[in-house]
């Protein structure tokens, strides 16, 4: 039996998975965490509103770490690089924060990057995950690296190597995987970053990291060190491993709001019987049963008596939630059929019209207000309208 499972801290009601040697160690008392989920354009866009609401409530600079995978790594690095200028303790923040971080993810969002990324891959000497950082490099981050992010809050891009089956975290102080060690003198590019965590299998999958000549720290725990693991980083979408980005988050931060962006496996009347397109779909059940249990985790969390260990600040912003279930006689008109429709976007890189780039800003927006004054702040006055008032929802 695992060690969360026999943990007397009852960390088997845990979102997380907890490493050798930490059993034991206390809940964080402080610290607040923003976790960005996947789901392609999609998170990007919705994620985008959510965190629009969170500098319009003043609440953005209160972020100790911002963990992210897939697309949410995309408004993640938008976000990181742009910190500086957001001048978050001046007015007028909104406005910079729209022309910094909005404006450049819709700009992207009116670009199909995966398909193109794909038949490049097939060339030679150009592989897919490539073709995703060319994208991301020319059209968001250039050539910036991880170095120029803030030192708070710290940003985490995650990504799932497949060679350790474990946890591969890009940050500005170090590279990591805890069965394989730290890296902890690097300049990888913030494009390069994105692209590992958005990786999403199969078919922008592999993302291959060189590391050949790179100096490792080995740390208790590392029990992959030869060069057969070191030479190169073999990586996946982060959401492979942890679809909501909560470990890097988690174990540090007492206040945890989660944006979960993530799709849905859709019913099918008549499944495939090939074993090929069989097998994908048993695989997207695993999948769909790992994320509805992480998530029934988290809100247990956060419904947990305040003293127990797993208890923990926050709220979980779903794209599929309804609005009234928050029970505010106040919030933005998001009508159920409207927004589950935006939440069935494709999980994809590929242009998205105007109007439902806006739709999905909006909804995230929506959404946080309502999650943040019904369990984080209910003293927070309610917003004015949406972000894009002749938009709405649908």
């Amino acid at each position: 039996m695992s060690p969360a499972l026999d943990d007397p801290r009852g960390a088997a009601l845990e979102p997380i998975r907890r490493l050798p040697g930490e059993e034991n160690e206390p809940p964080p008392q402080s610290g607040t965490a923003l976790c960005l989920s996947g789901g392609g354009y999609r998170a990007m866009l919705f994620h985008a509103g959510v965190v629009w609401r969170l500098v319009d409530t003043g609440f953005l600079p209160k972020l100790d770490r911002v963990s992210s995978v897939s697309g949410g790594s995309i408004t993640a690095g938008v976000l990181a690089l742009a910190w500086g200028d957001l001048k978050l303790d001046q007015e007028g923040a909104v406005g910079r924060y729209v022309q910094s971080v909005v404006a450049p993810l819709r700009e992207l969002a009116g670009h199909t990057i995966d398909v193109t990324s794909v038949l490049t891959g097939l060339a030679p000497l150009r592989s897919i995950g490539e073709g995703v950082a060319a994208a991301y490099r020319k059209r968001l981050f250039g050539q910036r690296t991880l170095q120029q992010l803030p030192e708070r809050p710290r940003f985490i891009f995650n990504a799932t190597n497949v060679d350790s089956g474990a946890l591969w975290r890009f940050s500005k102080p170090y590279m990591a995987d805890y069965r394989v060690g730290r890296i902890v003198d690097h300049q990888v590019e913030v494009a390069v970053a994105v692209a590992a965590s958005s990786a999403f299998p199969p078919f922008l999958s592999p993302h291959i990291v060189d590391l050949e000549g790179v100096t490792w720290i080995t740390d208790e725990g590392n029990d992959l060190t030869g060069p057969e693991h070191r030479d190169e980083a073999v990586l996946s979408d982060g959401g492979v491993y942890d679809n909501l980005g909560l470990e890097t988050a988690w174990k540090r931060c007492r206040c945890v709001l989660v944006s979960d962006a993530g799709g849905q496996m859709k019913a099918e009347d008549d499944p495939d019987r090939d074993w090929v397109r069989h097998l994908l779909r048993v695989l997207k059940l695993v999948d769909n049963q790992v994320r509805a249990l992480r998530k029934q985790q988290v809100i247990s969390a956060y419904q947990a008596d305040s003293r127990e260990p797993v208890y923990r600040d926050g709220a979980y912003l779903g794209i599929r939630s309804d609005i009234r279930n928050y029970e505010l006689g106040d919030v933005l008109p998001c009508p159920e059929a409207q927004t589950l429709e935006l939440a069935n976007t494709p999980t994809r890189l590929s242009k998205l019209d105007e109007r439902r780039q806006e739709r999905l800003i909006n909804w995230g927006y929506a959404l946080a207000d309502a999650a943040l004054r019904r369990h984080v702040d209910p003293s927070l006055a309610p917003p004015a309208g949406f972000p894009y008032p002749s938009a709405g929802v649908g």
